[in-house]
């Protein structure tokens, strides 16, 4: 038996008119709303500098799961490769590197004429007063303790990118 030929011109029409209707009657999206998914839909990188492989690895899952490209290095060694092929939106850095510690480290990078103004997030079991003043006087952005909440990570992040654009 040959099969019917299928007419689906009326059906195609039907899901047109119901598409417009539903569309006409869609909520306006707000302005805010549109640029906080656009800034999801551009993925900006973040930089993870942390020398301790396993919480290296948990901060690429942590941010990869909301869209972030994730670099990683474990020192400033590293560091080279990446930055010859992008340009990271944030960098989030350990204090206890080997080599360089991660003061030495963010004072080049604040000191780089390309590298100066992106936001600096320090993540450290390096918790007294001197550390973080030292911190601040170099350029960060913020200080967070370990061990840390990630929400509170993720908050920060969220709002340095914020201020960023």
């Amino acid at each position: 038996m040959a099969k019917k030929k299928i007419n689906a011109s009326d059906l195609i029409k039907k899901i047109e008119k119901l598409t417009r209707e539903r569309m006409a009657s869609g909520e306006v999206v707000e302005l805010q709303n549109f640029r906080d998914l656009k800034n999801k839909i551009e993925h900006k990188t973040l930089l993870v500098i942390e020398d301790d492989e396993t919480m290296r690895l948990a901060m690429k899952r942590i941010f990869e799961v909301d869209g972030f490209v994730v670099k990683l290095a474990a020192d400033g060694t590293e560091l080279s490769g990446i930055l010859d092929d992008t340009t990271p939106d944030l960098i989030i850095m350990d204090v206890g590197l080997p080599w360089l510690n991660g003061f030495e480290l963010a004072q080049m990078l604040k000191e780089h004429k390309d590298l100066k103004k992106i936001p600096l997030i320090f993540v450290s079991g390096k918790t007294s007063d001197e550390d973080i003043k030292r911190a601040f006087e170099i350029g960060a952005d913020d200080y967070i303790k370990k061990p840390f909440e990630i929400e509170k990570l993720k908050k920060t992040v969220a709002t340095l990118l914020k201020l960023q654009t």
